[in-house]
């Protein structure tokens, strides 16, 4: 795929108006504005040692623990903050510990039983969905 160039940009941005504005200075800013939403839910059954370790759930924990085998949920939140809601929401609602959780990009990762990951994953979708108004995607399972 060839690249665009900055005139055929601002031709398809400005349309009807680029003849007017050809040749005087523009400024152009990006904004992200995200959305109120749960863009993914998802329940791994058991984890195997290499899903494990290569998502670093290994780290940080103490000598001699193995939490391989153990459920995993992953869960995606726009805004990003929400996540921080979502933790609290899981360690309220099930027996479940949080492995990792990035409220710079909206990440959760819960780890626990099965029935209890899956439980904690279903209860977050659910507040997020019937209590904050957010869009909600399925919850998969594996």
């Amino acid at each position: 795929m060839a690249g665009i160039t900055k005139e055929e940009l601002l031709k398809k941005i400005f349309h009807d108006d680029y003849e007017h504005l050809k040749g005087k200075k523009l400024r152009m800013t990006r904004v992200r504005v995200p959305g109120k939403e749960v863009c993914l839910a998802h329940v791994i059954s058991s984890s195997q040692t290499c899903v494990y370790q290569n998502l670093g759930l290994h780290i940080g924990v103490h000598e001699g623990e193995d939490h391989t085998g153990e459920s995993i949920g992953l869960i995606r939140f726009t805004p990003w903050e929400a996540v921080v809601a979502a933790a609290d929401v899981a360690v309220k609602s099930a027996h479940v510990e949080i492995c990792f959780m990035d409220r710079f990009c909206g990440s959760l990762i819960i780890t626990g039983g099965l029935a209890e990951v899956q439980t904690a994953v279903e209860e977050i979708v659910r507040f997020f969905r019937e209590d904050l108004g957010f869009q909600t995607c399925d919850i998969h399972k594996n």
